[in-house]
């Protein structure tokens, strides 16, 4: 299964009728140029899940950041980063 479609797999099985009213997921850009994508957990099987900081930083088109901090999912990353970043959540949410 490619990674977006898991996304929606993932955000649709949080989905309870007030869960996605206060939490959800937001995909946006950044003006490095490259993306920013912020997934709160709260009150899904992640919450409060452990999660290891990760930094790559290749070069300057090749890079992201990522960290979960106060039950919130953040993935910062180049214009072509974006399903890294995604993979990177989706092992976290799957181990």
């Amino acid at each position: 299964m490619d990674n977006i479609k898991w996304l929606q797999e993932w955000y649709f099985s949080q989905c309870d009728g007030d869960w996605e009213h206060i939490q959800g997921v937001k995909i946006t850009t950044i003006d490095n140029p490259g993306w920013y994508v912020e997934l709160n957990v709260t009150e899904t099987n992640l919450d409060r899940k452990v999660f290891e900081n990760i930094k790559i930083e290749r070069d300057d088109s090749d890079w992201l950041y990522c960290k979960v901090e106060n039950n919130m999912f953040v993935g910062t990353g180049g214009p072509l980063n974006l399903d890294e970043i995604i993979v990177i959540f989706r092992e976290w949410a799957s181990s």
